[in-house]
Parts: structure tokens; sequence; C-alpha cells
């Protein structure tokens, strides 16, 4: 049928393909289009070796003032900001940068309390105290086991805890080793919120002090009540009456957020915020933060076109709730009734994504939110919507800042694991010869002189694979104690945000996929042009990383869909 049979490969004969003269994946024939080509590398000749234009790319740029590193704002997925024409903003952890330690402090205070007060736990557990350093982003409680996990990227558990002690290595295995953690199933919670650190505090201390006095826990229930309890304490907004009283213990005042704001509006940007908290809270936090830092804007509220509160993310981003016109003349700002419009100067409350696009005429791509929260403000955007994102994420000017101080250490660690895997490799190799030798010392009749000369090669190949051995266990001492020294330096207990063990950690992994920008605060793009043009590397395949030159055609990334747009969480 189709010319005669098809003629089986012989298996003496390789398989086509690589250099052969017939390819059997692909052609190594000229494009139909090579006089273009051709064209097009005789102009990139003339280009690249322009000497006028030579000079004006290379020569330096007045000096501007030099931003630290991790002030930096960093790219996933490429950006042009002049496609940009409306920015919205979160609130809280986002324009309001929160002193996280009292806060931490103040919320863990007074969730304690209520869960002695109003849901029966024993007075003694009052005695807890907050610590710090066993809180970050990105962990993950087992509701059934009473653990508390930090997982890298492809959801394997690196570090568990029960209580405040590292969970044996037995129960650990028996757990965690061979099973993949699908946070999906109720029997995980997943804590990647800044408000939320005090709660994994609190379950760890309760399960420790509970447990060393002979108490059994209900791991589920006490995690189900600590949410409800800190949950209330927001809820109720006797934390944020706490935090009104004063703002300036609780919130930074950061000098660049009102001219950032302005340089985007400058440039032509239109701003939004669109925030959780209520009416009274948002207008007291953003009178602190903007009221009079600019002469232009005598108001925070002149900053922004639009302003929604209460907005009950992420519902806004899935659901059909109206926005509601709010009277912000008071304090209470009453509803004045349903919005059939969005306008400049009025404060609204709830609404939805789909009613804000029709109301606001901007759609799509051409709008950037700034958030701080992986499922609230960036993932529901994204399978929602084509709403470009930003995640602040204030705890990455520590880690670099940490970073950039053990940088010798972290050197020395680079070059250590490149020798371990060199070592590896050779170890490897040496076996295999060693074993090649012995088989035909063992196998084949050899002449004397032959059979000599084989067994000193031999001889010299054992002592070889013997130093290399020695070597590498050595080598796996030095990096593993490197390695905890560096990432306990940090953090004693979790190690670094971004990473877990030699993969990003889950958190990492998540800010990677979601968000097409990162960065540690909002006035972070007062350094930049409002029609900045962020590029990110392009993600490389293995083979390219190895040296296949398909890795030189294109090594900027592209403005193409998120990474995770399409998976399910």
């Amino acid at each position: 049928m189709f010319g005669g049979p098809v003629p089986l490969l012989s298996p003496a004969q390789p398989i086509p393909g690589g250099p052969s003269v017939d390819p059997l994946h692909g052609s190594f024939r000229s494009s139909i289009r090579r006089e273009h080509a051709e064209d097009a590398a005789r102009r990139a000749r003339d280009l690249l070796t322009d000497d006028v234009l030579g000079r004006l790319l290379t020569t330096p740029r007045e000096p501007t003032t030099q931003v630290p590193h991790s002030r930096d704002v960093f790219v996933n997925r490429n950006l042009r900001m002049d496609h940009v024409e409306l920015i919205g903003f979160d609130m809280d952890y986002t324009l309001a940068i929160y002193h996280m330690r009292r806060l931490e402090q103040l919320s863990f205070d007074m969730t304690l309390a209520k869960l002695i007060s109003e849901y029966g736990y024993p007075p003694f557990v009052g005695g807890l105290l907050y610590d710090h350093h066993f809180v970050m982003r990105g962990l993950a409680v087992d509701r059934v086991n009473g653990n508390v996990l930090k997982m890298d990227r492809f959801g394997h558990v690196g570090r568990a805890y029960h209580g405040l002690r590292p969970l044996k290595r037995d129960a650990w295995k028996e757990l965690y080793r061979n099973k993949r953690v699908r946070l999906r199933n109720p029997q995980f919670a997943w804590n990647d919120t800044l408000f939320a650190l005090p709660e994994t505090c609190l379950y760890s201390g309760i399960i420790e002090l509970m447990e060393s006095l002979g108490h059994t826990v209900n791991y589920g229930k006490l995690y189900d009540d600590i949410r409800e309890a800190i949950d209330t304490v927001h809820r109720d907004n006797s934390l944020k009456r706490e935090i009104r009283k004063d703002l300036a213990r609780y919130v930074f005042l950061d000098p660049e957020l009102g001219p950032a704001l302005h340089k985007l509006r400058s440039g032509g940007k239109r701003l939004f915020l669109l925030t959780n908290s209520a009416w009274d809270y948002t207008n007291a936090v953003m009178r602190y933060l903007l009221d009079g830092q600019l002469p232009e804007y005598p108001s925070w509220r002149n900053y922004f076109d639009f302003t929604v509160t209460a907005a009950g993310k992420p519902a806004f981003f899935t659901e059909a709730r109206p926005f509601l016109e709010l009277d912000s003349s008071t304090e209470a700002g009453k509803v004045v009734g349903e919005a059939k419009s969005l306008e400049r100067g009025t404060v609204y409350s709830g609404g939805n994504l789909a009613q804000f696009e029709e109301f606001t005429g901007y759609r799509g791509e051409h709008i950037l939110y700034v958030g701080d929260h992986i499922y609230g403000d960036i993932l529901k955007s994204k399978k929602a919507s084509l709403w470009r994102t930003c995640m602040i994420v204030q705890e990455i000017e520590d880690e670099i800042t940490y970073t950039d101080q053990r940088r010798e250490e972290i050197v020395t660690l680079s070059e250590v694991e490149l020798t371990r895997a060199r070592l590896d490799d050779e170890v490897n190799h040496r076996k295999t010869v060693l074993n090649s030798l012995e088989r035909r010392l063992e196998r084949e009749e050899l002449p004397a002189a032959e059979r000599q000369e084989v067994e000193e090669l031999r001889k010299k190949t054992k002592a070889e694979l013997e130093k290399l051995r020695r070597s590498l266990k050595e080598t796996n001492g030095i990096a593993d104690t490197l390695e905890r020294d560096v990432e306990e330096g940090f953090n004693p207990y979790w190690g670094l945000l971004f990473k877990e063990g030699n993969e990003n950690s889950r958190f990492g992994y998540q800010v990677e996929q979601y968000a097409c920008l990162y960065t540690s605060r909002v006035s972070n793009f007062l350094h930049h042009s409002p029609m900045q043009y962020y590029r990110s590397p392009r993600d490389l395949m293995a083979h390219e990383q190895a040296g296949a030159l398909s890795s030189k055609m294109s090594p900027m990334g592209s403005e193409g869909p998120p990474k995770g747009s399409l998976e399910k969480e």
C-alpha cells in the first residue's frame, strides 16, 4: 500500500539517527527559506561589528544609587511594563510591611488566651513561649500524626518535627520516606501566609508540652481549634484593634513607598487597592503609610483610581459577589448600595474579577496585581484570569543578606560538591575497570608476561579505587557538615526558605510557578523604569545544560502562560 514492504532493521546495524546520511528524527537539509537566513546572517555580522553601536552599548551609564541585591525585582516570566496599564496592590504584608516578630507575638498571645478561655485548654499552656525561629512560610501540618513538615518541590519531606523535636528517623521513614505528600489530602494543612505563622508554633508547642506531661492530644482537633481561634482573632478585629493603638510599633514606615507609587503613576499607570481588610482598618493603615509623604498626594486615596476593601479573596477571583459602595466619610463605612460602576474617589467592598474588568475597562495581561499570598493573591488570580502577578516576599531580604555574608563558606561548599560528584564518577569508573581486569585474570589464559602486566594494572587500579573511596567518604562528611552549618545558620529548624536539600522548597517552587515577578517590598519598583522590560533567563533542559547548542538559541524566557496556570492544586 505504501510502495512495498518495509525492510526490517538488522539487529547488527545501528539505529538510524545522529550524523547518519539519512537521520531518523529530523532533517539536516537546508531550510526552504535559506536565502532569507543567509541575508539575516550577513546583517547580524554587520550589526555585531558596528563600532558606533558597540560604543553606545558599552559606555557606562551615569552612576545611579546602588541598590542592594536583596531589594531587586526577580523575574520568573518576562513582563513588559509598557503593556501594563493598571496595577493593583494588596495591603497587608504588601503595601503594609509588618514588624513580624512583634505581630507574631501579639497574635500568639491573643490566640493562646482564647484557647484557654473559650476552648477549654488547660491554663498551664498559657506559659508557652513564642519561638520565632520555629516558624517560616511553606510548612505543612500533618493533622493526623501531629507533625510539621518541610517539603521540596517534588512534595518529598526533607524535615519533620513532632512537637519541638525532630521526628525520629524510623517514624519519618515509615510515614514519609516512600510517599509524596499531596496537600489536597485533608490530612495536611499548608501554611503559606505570614499571618498563619503563629499557629504553627502554637500547634507544635502545645503538643510538646501536653505530651511531655503525659496528656493525649487529638492532633486534628488541636489544629482545627487553633485555626478557628486565630481566625476569630482576625475576624472580630481584636487583633487589628491592638495594632491600631500603636501602628508605629507594628508597621514599618517606608519612605520610598509614596515615591514608588508616584513614579508608576507618572509613567501612565493607573493604580488600585484590593484588600481583604475592612474599610476602618484599611483607612487607618493607609493614612499612616502614605498621608503627607508627597505634596502631590495630601491623602493616600489620591494615589489610587479604585479602592476595594473586604474583597474576600480568593473568592473575589472565583465567585460573583457584587461590589457594594461604602460611605467613606465615616469610620464604619456603611453600605450605600450596590455599585453599578467603579469611580475614582469612591470606596467599595466585595466584588468579583469579571465585574472589575467590566467596570474598569482593563482586562487580562494589561493588569498587574501585587500581593503576598500564594493562594489568595497569586494562584487564584492566575487560574481565574490572565492578570500578571508580582509576589511580595519580605523574607527574601534576610535570606539574600545572610547568604551574601556566608559567601566564602558557600563557595567552598560548591567546590566540595563538584569534587564529590567527580569523585563518585571516578569511583564508579575504577570499579568497572577493576572488575574487567579481575575477569580477565580469572577467565582468560594469558601469557605469563601479559598476566603480570594485567596483575600490576589491577593492583594499581585497586589502590587508586581505595584512595578515591576514602576521599569520597571524607568529602561526603565535609559537604554535609558545611551544608548543615549554612542552612541552620539561617534557621536552626528549617534551613533556608527557598531551598530544601539540593532542591527548591515547595514554597520556592510555588513562587516560581505562579508569580511573574517577586520582590521584597513594593518600594523596590522605585529603582526601575515604569516601562521596564523584566526579562527572565530561559529554563534549560538537562541536555542543554550539558552543552547542547539549542540552549544558545533563545537565552531569554518568554511571556507565555505562567508555569503553574494549568496545574491542579
